[in-house]
């Protein structure tokens, strides 16, 4: 399974990038006036830093401004992948941008149906939003296994990538499911990486080796 981090701040996509699980990086509007920097300059900044799709949303609603803002968008590097969201201009606009070979990532979709039509015009990855799904009452997991079972069934080559991911149980049951990709908060992905009995583990290596007085430099 892939990881992207969701997230505009370059400091912390470097910073997991150095780790080599990095696969990608997500953005949106609202992360991109987090960062409160120019949104193409952040955007060449993060393409530089990662060698695999970054995505970049377009804010137009119609289909012609979309594409004329995806346009000025995969202009910035080779890696950049143009984020629609899952509406019929949206979906023309995936239709047209990857029958051009550029990587589309459908966005906002919050039911089987919705990726099954983003499948069939031809993403590059669909996003749907499991934790808004939980959020409203629903488990946004069945949506995953429901995606999962669509797109096997025909063999759409389309990748499920889980957005709104909240914490790890997420990510587990993403990877269970066999999703292709998860994109979530940098303190998510890092959360990923803490057991207690690990931080046990290391405190008592520790004390066993200040006992010997030794140095390894």
């Amino acid at each position: 399974m892939k990881f992207f981090v969701d997230t505009a701040d370059t400091a912390e996509i470097a910073d997991l990038a150095a780790t080599g699980l990095l696969d990608g990086v997500t953005t949106n509007p609202t992360l991109s006036a987090k960062a409160g920097k120019d949104f193409i300059e952040v955007t060449r900044e993060i393409c530089a830093l990662v060698d695999g799709p970054v995505s970049a949303e377009v804010v137009a609603l119609d289909h012609a401004t979309m594409m004329r803002e995806a346009e000025v968008l995969r202009k910035i590097a080779d890696n950049v992948c143009i984020k629609v969201p899952l509406t019929i201009d949206g979906l023309k606009t995936c239709k047209a941008l990857t029958s051009e070979g550029t990587q589309v990532n459908v966005t906002l979709c919050f039911s089987a149906n919705q990726a099954l039509l983003a499948a069939k015009a031809g993403a590059t990855f669909i996003s749907p939003f499991v934790g808004r799904h939980d959020d409203n009452g629903f488990d946004g997991m069945y949506l995953i296994r429901d995606i999962r079972l669509i797109y096997d069934n025909y063999a759409f080559e389309t990748q499920i990538l889980v957005a709104s991911i909240r914490h790890g149980v997420h990510v587990l049951e993403s990877a269970r499911i066999g999703a292709d990709v998860i994109t979530a908060p940098p303190a998510v992905i890092k959360g990923l990486f803490k057991h207690v009995l690990t931080d046990k583990g290391i405190e008592g290596f520790l004390a066993d080796w200040a006992k010997t007085g030794q140095s390894i430099v």
